[in-house]
């Protein structure tokens, strides 16, 4: 039976226990624990208290499908950083301009929340450090991947990619964008993230500002 999680703050408390065992606490100068909003911010924030790491926030978006903007074909970064999903844009005959256009309206998006969540043009600390990706959950992965990818721009040590629940084929196509892939419950059946949480309400913009203030990242 697949586990399910009580509410974000218990998700994290279980991935930061995983993850202290991995990379250990007190990592204030060699961990970075950067959260993909919304929620995933949520358990990133436990887990870098737990580990004693800096906090950060990376804005990845979800690409939607014509028609369907819940069905993922991509997810891009701020800076063109872009993950496509080559089977479903085949699949699904989407043209390279609607791509095009989603892009720009994902990237407009992605501004947005970065002027909202963190100082302008502030650096991350990344290079040669241990950065530990954070979501509440994935699906597709392509949000999650697209921020892997990012991520290795900018020269990690090691990245590794930590969720409390995922699909058995997402785990295996994540562990080609890290090092390492930390995931507590891989069920065999699975439709969407919320369904592994009794509590999985939205998480508001006022939140991830209240914790990026917090940490003084905003």
């Amino acid at each position: 039976m697949a586990t399910k999680f009580r509410d974000r703050a218990d998700a994290g408390a279980a991935l930061a226990e995983k993850l202290e065992k991995i990379v250990g606490s007190n990592n204030d100068t060699t961990t970075t624990i950067i959260g993909i909003p919304r929620g995933g911010v949520i358990l990133a924030e436990i887990v870098a208290s737990k580990l004693g790491a800096a906090l950060d926030i990376v804005i990845p978006r979800k690409m939607g499908a014509p028609g369907n903007e819940e069905l993922a074909i991509g997810a891009v970064m701020e800076d063109g950083t872009e993950y496509i999903n080559r089977y479903l844009v085949t699949a699904l005959r989407v043209p390279p301009a609607y791509i095009d256009e989603e892009k720009s309206r994902q990237v407009a998006e992605i501004r947005r929340r970065s002027q909202a969540y963190r100082k302008a043009g502030a650096p991350y600390n990344i290079r040669g450090r241990t950065v530990v990706l954070v979501d509440d959950g994935v699906a597709t992965g392509a949000t999650v991947i697209a921020a892997a990818r990012w991520t290795r721009k900018h020269e990690p040590a090691k990245l590794i990619i930590a969720v409390p629940v995922a699909p058995a084929q997402t785990v295996e196509t994540l562990k080609h964008e890290a090092d390492m892939v930390v995931v507590i419950s891989v069920p065999r059946d699975f439709g969407a993230v919320g369904e592994f949480y009794s509590e999985f309400s939205p998480v508001t913009d006022e939140q991830v500002v209240s914790i990026m203030r917090a940490w003084g990242v905003l």
